[in-house]
């Protein structure tokens, strides 16, 4: 009788790990980066596949995604450009990659340095960057952006939520 239970919670253990394998091979892996974009152009991002280079969450909405491209045709995937830019400034390639941007107003990627900025959107991790094709009264060029993002002059600095009379 014992050789009987034993055999049958062997068989339910191991039941119970065939499973658990089953289901690991069918969940899809997030793309964090991806290589062998030697023509540095922007990449279709998989709405829920794609995860944030920086913070790890994963990429549910593009309108304030952004992707790094380093010389070597590395691409990173963010969801909020001001994470991209905190992310980027550590990384050795800095001043050689190619930034693309998701445009709110074209809906499409369009360089960095060709983007303009508002200060006050309400975009993944709050810090209000949210870029535009089409330059209009109180948007920012990229570089301004950055230098904003990198002194902590953005929507998480109540100070500045307050000079730009953001609640």
């Amino acid at each position: 009788m014992k050789i009987i239970k034993y055999t049958l919670l062997t068989v339910v253990i191991i039941a119970i790990i065939v499973t658990i394998f089953t289901s690991l091979l069918n969940v899809q892996k997030m793309v964090v980066i991806q290589s062998g974009n030697s023509e540095k152009l922007a990449i279709p991002i998989t709405l829920g596949h794609f995860q944030d280079s920086d913070c790890g969450m994963v990429i549910n909405d593009l309108t304030y995604s952004s992707q790094v491209v380093s010389p070597d045709g590395n691409t990173w995937f963010f969801h909020d450009h001001g994470g991209m830019v905190k992310w980027l400034e550590k990384r050795p390639f800095k001043d050689y990659a190619t930034i693309w941007v998701y445009a709110k107003d074209s809906k499409k990627y369009i360089l960095a340095k060709d983007a303009y900025f508002s200060r006050v959107d309400d975009t993944p991790m709050g810090y209000g960057f949210g870029a535009y094709e089409k330059r209009e009264e109180n948007l920012i060029p990229y570089d301004e952006m950055r230098l904003l993002m990198l002194r902590g002059e953005d929507l998480n600095n109540p100070q500045v939520r307050q000079i730009l009379g953001v609640n």
